[in-house]
């Protein structure tokens, strides 16, 4: 397999047109979920954070909901991303690419820590209603967490700050490797 890819080869315009339709998607889902939370806080006074997202199927009834789309359009998307714009990180300075692991280490590190809490707490929530007698509505399940008057589904935090942990450890996987000069390229 091919590291790098430049402009005119036949496989970046591929990463190039799936990048711009993992955007579009993204971005489609976001309008769609800030339209949402906006109609359900004028309607009730309160919201569930990616309630909406986890709510609507697409594009059919029982098939992925949105919040799977956008988890997988994220990753997809900065994968293209790594691939077409690898050459701009060759002209930045050692030490921003350090600035930039030490963020990165601290995201993956905190998003991990998101993503073990919200599924413990997901997990918690369905055995509880197990044990109740009943199977409880996974894709309603929420935390009041940070803010109780605005809590968030747990299935789009999971999926959401897992995104968030295996992008962020790509990157700083990325950032690891060595780099090419730029009289290599």
């Amino acid at each position: 397999m091919k590291v790098h890819l430049n402009k005119d080869e036949s496989g970046y315009k591929i990463f190039l047109y799936i990048f711009y339709i993992c955007g579009f998607i993204m971005l489609s889902i976001t309008v769609y979920g800030i339209y949402g939370m906006t109609e359900q806080w004028m309607k009730n006074g309160t919201y569930v954070m990616g309630e909406i997202l986890e709510k609507t199927e697409f594009p059919t009834a029982h098939f992925a909901k949105l919040t799977s789309w956008l988890f997988f359009s994220s990753i997809i998307g900065w994968y293209c991303v790594t691939r077409i714009g690898w050459k701009r990180t060759v002209q930045v300075p050692s030490w921003q690419i350090t600035l930039v692991q030490l963020m990165m280490a601290s995201l993956a590190a905190i998003t991990l820590y998101e993503v073990i809490y919200n599924f413990v707490v997901l997990d918690a929530q369905i055995t509880a209603g197990i044990v109740n007698g009943k199977v409880p509505d996974i894709d309603s399940l929420t935390i009041a967490y940070p803010d109780p008057t605005r809590p968030w589904n747990l299935n789009f935090a999971t999926k959401m700050f897992l995104a968030a942990f295996v992008i962020s450890s790509h990157a700083l996987y990325l950032s690891t490797r060595p780099r090419k000069k730029a009289d290599e390229l």
